[in-house]
């Protein structure tokens, strides 16, 4: 079974109704925007939950390594929830992709579907910053805390990489031509 974006599944939704307005002239460019829209608030959503998801586990970390009395890890697991914290916000207040439809900022839909790709790249990212925190999570449930700075160090390069990759993004929608 083939994963489908979230425009696919967007488009797949439609209702009847909405399917006969695309033939209305002019209608169907801005239809199309607005499940661009839709699908880019889709991806930050998954983006931004899986950010405190992982953070969540990591703040259950933290208070794991504080009952076991492990004083030199507790600083780096710190450091990796303010950069989960600092992520994971401009993740959630990032600017949609999309300006209204009469608003001064235009993304025409190119620009939409390249954002779009973009941001489903970072949905890797994500998946592979949760799967890191799980298993640094059954590590220290497991006390065994050997590895305990290399999980660390590897955790926070791939959230820093996520945090620049989603900084371009940004950079991307800022790039756009004002009307």
């Amino acid at each position: 079974m083939s994963k489908k974006t979230p425009l696919e599944r967007i488009k797949e939704d439609e209702k009847l109704l909405e399917k006969i307005m695309h033939v209305v002239p002019g209608f169907s460019g801005y239809k199309a925007r607005e499940q661009r829209r839709e699908a880019d608030k889709i991806i930050r959503s998954y983006l931004y939950s899986r950010l405190q998801e992982a953070r969540n586990s990591l703040q259950d970390i933290y208070q794991t390594l504080a009952e076991r009395k492990a004083p030199d890890a507790l600083p780096p697991v710190d450091r990796l929830l303010a950069i989960f914290d600092r992520v994971s916000e401009k993740v959630n207040h990032a600017s949609y992709g999309y300006a209204g439809f009469f608003d001064s900022i235009k993304i025409d839909e190119e620009e939409l579907d390249r954002m779009i790709a973009f941001d489903t790249q970072l949905v890797d990212g994500a998946r592979g910053f949760a799967e890191r925190v799980r298993e640094l999570k059954a590590q220290v449930q497991a006390r065994k805390l050997d590895n305990l700075q290399a999980y660390q160090d590897e955790l926070q390069r791939t959230v820093e990489e996520f945090e620049r990759t989603f900084d371009e993004r940004k950079e991307a929608i800022e790039g756009v031509e004002v009307s």
